[in-house]
């Protein structure tokens, strides 16, 4: 194994002779291995989701995997006859994961052998191992933030939400309006730093310029006065969304520079990131301020690229621009908008600060102090 090894995101537990001691069709008793419960709970904990794949009958196990006390754990769990490979493949695909991220343990070396020679990035494991994988660095992220410990609960309200829109009958902005989606922008504390740090490394498909902030980048800018870091979460009637996005800003006094925007792709469908957009947009335009966004194009933001265009970004020059030193990469756009006020969204109730409130105040204290 590597020194360090690509952590494990989603660990999918054969049953039969694995969860439990035992095959439940020979035996609607078994109990659980010694141990097991405790490493599917630790895991949960760590924010490392918990499926199924087993050869069995889908109603009896599930039924008694809620006798035991653990079916809550388990997410897509895939319960048929089909061949294990596929049903692991299946859940992968579901949770928008890559397979390298994905872990599968079976007491039988046959099926784990399936697995390997159709889906050879997927690690497995023997069931003996099990109470062992707590203790394996794949296993174990260096941090586990807030969303993480309920990222279980995330997923689970995700499906729910997404059974709900497959019901629906109607354009997609009315069934946003009945998910009552409330938004927080809020400034990051001592708290969020891990979480922001974690948007910036994840996030890459609407990530505006791909340039990662350190733990120890983010807390420098925390205490200072011109800059902003901003944290962005999504909640609805189903359940968190958790942190869905991060702004980096950096205040002069007649243009506010946008250095970082990233949005979790989990919400691009809620139109979140035109929110946030124009939320920043209508703070800067109260100020009397332009606004700077630092861009570079990579084989996967060109969403971002067009989220900015759609907001009225462009590549034109200003001499607004002058205050900025280089760009801190290699090819990162300076793009420029004059802003203007924006409407409120219709979909989602946002609760935020007043930037240009605070921007005037700081205004005013530096005048005093340069007096």
């Amino acid at each position: 194994m590597a020194d360090n090894p690509t952590l494990v995101k989603c660990l999918v537990w054969d049953l039969d002779n694995t969860v439990w001691d035992g095959t439940l069709l020979e035996d609607p008793n078994v109990d659980l291995f010694p141990g097991v419960r405790e490493t599917i709970i630790e895991l949960d904990s760590r924010g490392i989701l918990h499926s199924v794949s087993s050869k069995n009958d889908h109603e009896l196990a599930w039924q008694h995997l809620e006798k035991l006390g653990l079916a809550e754990y388990f997410v897509h769990p895939r319960i048929s006859w089909g061949r294990k490979s596929d049903a692991v493949k299946e859940i992968a695909e579901r949770l928008n994961f890559a397979q390298t991220t994905i872990a599968f343990i079976d007491d039988q070396p046959a099926e784990r052998a399936e697995v390997n020679f159709h889906a050879p990035d997927i690690r497995c494991y023997a069931a003996d191992q099990a109470t062992e994988l707590t203790g394996l660095p794949e296993f174990s992220p260096e941090v586990v933030t807030v969303d993480a410990r309920r990222r279980r609960e995330m997923y689970q309200a995700s499906f729910r939400r997404d059974a709900e829109k497959e019901t629906h009958d109607g354009p997609d902005e009315d069934f946003l309006r009945t998910l009552d989606l409330v938004m927080e922008i809020k400034r990051a504390d001592e708290e969020d730093i891990s979480r922001v740090e974690e948007l910036t490394l994840r996030t890459s498909q609407m990530n505006a310029t791909g340039v990662h902030y350190s733990d120890a980048d983010l807390r420098a800018l925390l205490v200072d006065p011109d800059h902003e870091v901003l944290t962005v979460t999504l909640s609805d009637r189903f359940g968190p969304h958790g942190a869905v996005g991060v702004l980096l800003l950096e205040r002069h006094p007649e243009l506010w520079h946008l250095k970082l925007l990233a949005t979790s792709c989990r919400v691009v469908s809620f139109g979140a990131g035109a929110v946030i957009l124009n939320w920043l947009i209508d703070q800067a335009a109260q100020a009397g301020a332009h606004l700077a966004a630092d861009f570079r194009a990579t084989d996967r933001n060109r969403m971002m690229d067009i989220a900015y265009r759609f907001a009225g970004f462009t590549n034109d020059s200003c001499a607004c621009l002058g205050v900025l030193g280089a760009p801190a990469e290699e090819g990162v756009q300076r793009l420029h908008l004059l802003a203007a006020p924006r409407v409120a969204p219709t979909t989602m109730r946002l609760t935020s600060p007043e930037l240009a409130t605070t921007a005037a105040h700081q205004g005013e204290q530096d005048a005093v102090a340069h007096g």
